[in-house]
């Protein structure tokens, strides 16, 4: 299995090294053609709008998009989740369109106003998940056919999955738990649909 990481800015290395802790392929990826051959693909938190402006100028949007749409599992985290939305408020940020989710951007404030929190993710276990947010998103809204994964004790959505699709607002790769790329690992291999 070989798994891309979209290395255009933002917290890619550390998603390659919980992939490589996995004993999984994990390439970074800058350029269309680093694309092919890949079983799946992260895009990671960084800053959404700094993402967009360099996809589109390697001519990765519309190659990311038309992969996805033809069945490649994408896992977006932090800005990757902002870059999958259909919709996004707080900017006129420019998304792939890909998951059914509207989210709204640094939703909690300004970097000074980064936290981290246990959160409850069933489909992981029973253990929570120790959640880093760094000027995170949130869910807003999730039309039919997504499932909600993460809540904080409020009830703001943090994670969501759509068939071989998974984000959430948080940087799963800045802890040492493994879980959600190991599960991203499983929908890659069919375990979890």
């Amino acid at each position: 299995m070989k798994i891309g990481v979209l290395a255009s800015q933002g917290a890619f290395i550390e998603h390659i090294t919980a992939l490589k802790k996995l004993d999984i392929d994990a390439l970074p990826v800058r350029l269309p053609g680093e694309l092919k051959g890949v079983d799946g693909l992260i895009l990671p938190g960084g800053e959404s709008t700094t993402i967009s402006k360099l996809m589109k100028a390697y001519d990765l949007m519309q190659n990311v998009a038309a992969l996805t749409r033809d069945g490649m599992p994408l896992f977006g985290t932090c800005a990757g989740m902002i870059m999958m939305a259909k919709k996004i408020s707080g900017n006129g940020a420019v998304s792939l369109g890909l998951m059914d989710i509207a989210v709204k951007r640094n939703a909690f404030g300004r970097q000074v106003d980064s936290f981290e929190v246990d959160v409850d993710v069933p489909a992981l276990g029973k253990a929570p998940f120790h959640a880093v947010f760094i000027r995170a998103p949130l869910i807003e809204q999730c039309e039919k056919g997504v499932e909600v994964l993460a809540k904080l004790k409020d009830n703001t959505i943090i994670a969501a999955r759509q068939g071989k699709m998974l984000v959430t607002a948080f940087h799963p790769e800045l802890t040492n738990d493994l879980r959600f790329h190991r599960y991203f690992v499983d929908i890659i291999k069919g375990k979890n649909n």
